[in-house]
Parts: structure tokens; C-alpha cells; sequence
């Protein structure tokens, strides 16, 4: 990498984009999906049927929000911290229940994306108005650090929608310990994990006919074009899906269906495909409880207790420091 190179690497989109593109096998992070359109994009895959994840999570906060509000409740009230908050369509749901119930605490959703804060904001204001709001923008690393310094009382960290399936299990041990280390006794991590199930079912959800997940994985080229003066032809590159019962793990790919140069002006690069190389966007990993008591324990957390859907598709495990 020459100098002049390093100097164009100057936001970490531009040197995870360098860094993906130019390993031997590429790559490129899903978080930079998440735009205006990538938002839009993943309201519309939460909404598809075969994307069985927010319902089974929704019917979860819906039916079990008592016993949810009734752990997170104490003396002196809590901070609420949400983690890649989204829409809040299925945490609306238990803050509305803990307003209604006069519960003495603070919403504070932090997401990546800024139309998605401005949005969950807007709404929040008009759909809970005495609703204590406090947003942050950031990356879950970045944010954490901040976390550390909310101290004065309990705290309840929620990542929802199965978000820590983005991670492979020692980048998960790695995040839930850095977790573990914002946490004081008493506070709480509450986070949602897909459960290993009948592999057409999770094959299904991210290989839609309606090709909604397509378009959201080709955001990360479009963002590329649009941001950092790349010159990808989208239509030449195909999205590819597969699933592993084994280990569990999804991955989505894009895959160039010919030969092809890409060059992206702002980081200085050319890039060379061979016909079906991929870039690897995403995945997507599934759990059973034997997997997610070695994650605990690998990070120093134990288990307190666990919400399922009736389906048994899906689980929300309560953590303790």
C-alpha cells in the first residue's frame, strides 16, 4: 500500500472497503448496506413472509412483555440501551407497556445509520410522547466505550433480530466480552438469537423469490458507486445464498458473472474479477442453547433466563455479568 494510498483511507468506509476488495478472498462488511436505501430495503425483508425473524421476535415482546418489564424493573429506575435499534417496531412494543405502567427509566437507541435514528425519533415522539429519549449514533465498538461511563444506575442492553448472528463465534465471544465489560452487577444484556431449524426454512428467508434481498445485499455497490466513485456494474454481479446445517451459518454472496475490472477513484484502486469470484457480504448464524452456553461462558456471562416463540424458531436469552 503506497503512501498516497494511505492518505485516501481516511473513513473507515474507505479502508474496510480497501481492505475487503483487496484480500485473496473478498469481502466487504454489511453494515455499510445500511443507508436511506439499505433501510428501506430491510423494513421491506422484515416484512416478507419467509423472513420469519421479526414475527417470532415481535410475538415474543407481545405476548411475554410482562415477565420482560418485570426483569428489567428496579429500585431507583434503569437505562434501556437498544443496539442497532432499526425501526423499534418490536421494542415499541415493551416501551409502550413501560409507560403505561409509569416505569422510571430511559430509551437510549443507538444505530449506525442516521436516517434510521432520525426516523425511530420522529416516531417515538409521536406515537410514546412521554417517552425519555436519549439516541446516539455510532458502531456497536465505537458506542461501547461510551457505555462504560453510564454508571450511575442499572443498565439493560438489548441487541435484537438475531444481530449478533453477523458475528463468527470468536468476533461473538470477542463483542459479548467487551459487552460483559460495560456491565456493573445487576445490569442485564437481553439479546435475540436465531435457533437452528429446518434449513429450507432459514435458506427461505434470505433467498426470497421477490429478490428484496438482492437489491439489499447490491446496496453496498451502489454505496461504493455513489460515495467513493466506484464504477461496479451491479447487474453483472449475482447474489448467492447458502446455508450450512453443520456449523450453522448463512453467508450471502456476490458473485461476478464474467470477467470484469472495477476502479474506485476515491481509494485509488482497480480491482480485477475472474468470472464467479464472489465478494462475501453477510452472515447470518444460527444457534441451539448448547452453542450460546459456550458463548456465555467463553465471556464471562451467565445465563438468567430465556423467552422462545411458540414456533421454537427463535429465542431471547437474558444475560448476567
Amino acid at each position: 500500500m503506497t503512501s498516497e494510498t494511505l492518505n485516501t483511507l481516511d473513513t473507515s468506509f474507505k479502508k474496510e472497503v480497501y481492505e475487503g476488495l483487496t484480500s485473496s478472498l473478498k469481502y466487504l462488511s454489511s453494515k455499510y448496506i445500511y443507508d436511506k436505501k439499505g433501510d428501506k430495503l430491510f423494513q421491506d425483508i422484515m416484512g416478507m413472509p419467509s423472513y420469519y425473524l421479526t414475527d417470532c421476535e415481535y410475538e415474543i415482546f407481545s405476548q411475554q412483555k410482562v415477565e420482560i418489564a418485570a426483569l428489567f424493573e428496579t429500585k431507583g429506575g434503569f437505562d434501556l440501551i437498544e443496539l442497532g435499534a432499526g425501526d423499534g417496531k418490536k421494542t415499541k412494543v415493551l416501551l409502550k407497556h413501560l409507560v403505561d405502567n409509569k416505569s422510571v427509566f430511559t430509551y437510549k437507541p443507538i444505530d449506525i445509520s442516521q436516517n434510521a435514528i432520525d426516523s425511530l425519533s420522529v416516531k417515538l415522539s409521536e406515537e410514546i410522547p412521554n417517552l425519555a429519549v436519549d439516541a446516539e449514533i455510532g458502531e456497536y465498538f465505537e458506542v461501547l466505550d461510551r457505555l462504560k461511563q453510564l454508571d450511575a444506575r442499572k443498565k439493560v442492553i438489548m441487541v435484537l433480530g438475531s444481530n449478533i448472528g453477523n458475528l463468527l463465534h470468536p468476533r461473538a465471544i470477542q463483542f459479548l466480552t467487551q459487552l460483559k465489560d460495560t456491565m456493573n452487577q445487576g445490569d442485564l444484556l437481553f439479546m435475540g438469537f436465531d435457533q437452528k431449524k429446518d434449513p429450507e426454512i432459514i435458506l427461505d428467508a434470505y433467498n426470497d423469490p421477490e429478490g428484496i434481498t438482492e437489491a439489499f445485499n447490491k446496496n453496498l455497490l451502489h454505496r461504493i458507486n455513489t460515495e467513493l466513485g466506484g464504477n461496479f456494474n451491479v447487474d453483472t454481479f449475482k447474489h448467492w445464498e447458502v446455508y450450512d446445517p453443520e456449523t450453522g451459518t448463512a453467508k450471502s454472496f456476490l458473485v461476478s458473472q464474467k470477467a470484469q475490472e472495477v476502479t474506485i477513484e476515491s481509494i485509488n484502486l482497480t480491482i480485477a474479477f475472474k468470472p464467479w469470484e464472489t465478494i462475501h457480504t453477510e452472515i447470518s448464524q444460527k444457534y441451539d442453547d448448547e452453542v450460546v452456553h459456550w458463548l456465555a461462558k467463553e465471556s464471562g456471562l451467565k445465563i438468567k433466563t430465556d423467552f422462545i416463540d411458540s414456533k421454537g424458531y427463535y429465542k431471547n436469552y437474558v444475560f448476567l455479568k
